[in-house]
C-alpha cells in the first residue's frame, strides 16, 4: 500500500464509545514492551505517529490511526505491565474485550510476542481470548535484530509451541531497525483489505 495520509483520528479511554467506523479495522495488540509503537511507526514510515515510551503501559487507550481514508489501524492497550494494578489491568481488559466483541470492521488481529523469549502467560492468555472472541491471531515476532539468524528457527518453534498456536497460523518475524517484516505485513493487510476497498493501491 502506498501511504498518502496517516492520521490519529479517534482516541477511546475506558469509558468512551467505540467509533462506529465504516472502513476495515486491523488491531494491534502485544505487552507493554514488545515493541507495537515502533511497529506502528515503522508500517507507517513515520519516526513518531505512535509515541514510544521509556515508561511501558503508557497507552492506556485504544487510538485509531487513519490510513488514506480507506482503513483503520487499531492500536489497543499494552498489557501485563506489571507495575499497573489489578484493578487498572482489568478495566484495559474490559475495554480491549468490549472493542474485539462490539467493533463491526474489524477483520483481523495481530499479536505481537518478543521472539527473544517463550511466551509469556499474559501472552498466552491474550491469544486465546482474541480467538475465543472468534478471531484467528496472526503472530508478529518482534525484535528480530536482538537474535542472531541462525537462532530464528529454534525461537519461532518456541512461539508456536509456546501459545499452542492453531495449524496454520502465520508468525511473521519483524525488526524496527532493519523494517524486515514490514512488506510482509502489508501484504497480510492488503490482502484482509482489498477484499472490501479493492481501489486501494
Amino acid at each position: 500500500m502506498v501511504i498518502k495520509s496517516v492520521n490519529l483520528e479517534t482516541v477511546c479511554g475506558i469509558t468512551s464509545p467505540l467509533p462506529q467506523n465504516t472502513r476495515p479495522e486491523i488491531a494491534f495488540a502485544g505487552k507493554s514492551n514488545v515493541g507495537k509503537s515502533s511497529l506502528i511507526n515503522g508500517l507507517m514510515n513515520r519516526k513518531s505517529l505512535a509515541r514510544t515510551s521509556a515508561q511501558p503501559g503508557k497507552t492506556q487507550t485504544i487510538n485509531f490511526y487513519n490510513i488514506n481514508d480507506a482503513m483503520y489501524l487499531v492500536d489497543l492497550p499494552g498489557y501485563g505491565y506489571a507495575r499497573v494494578s489489578v484493578s487498572e489491568k482489568e478495566k484495559w481488559g474490559q475495554m480491549i474485550e468490549r472493542y474485539l466483541h462490539g467493533s463491526k470492521q474489524l477483520k483481523a488481529v495481530f499479536l505481537l510476542i518478543d521472539i527473544r523469549h517463550e511466551p509469556s502467560a499474559n501472552d498466552r492468555q491474550m491469544y486465546e481470548w482474541i480467538s475465543y472472541q472468534g478471531y484467528d491471531p496472526i503472530i508478529i515476532a518482534t525484535k528480530l535484530d536482538k537474535i542472531n539468524r541462525s537462532q530464528v528457527q529454534k525461537q519461532l518453534k518456541l512461539i508456536r509451541t509456546g501459545l499452542s498456536v492453531k495449524p496454520g497460523t502465520q508468525i511473521i518475524p519483524f525488526s524496527a531497525q532493519t523494517k524486515q517484516g514490514r512488506e510482509e505485513i502489508w501484504q497480510v493487510m492488503d490482502r484482509l483489505v482489498l477484499g472490501e476497498e479493492a481501489e486501494i493501491s
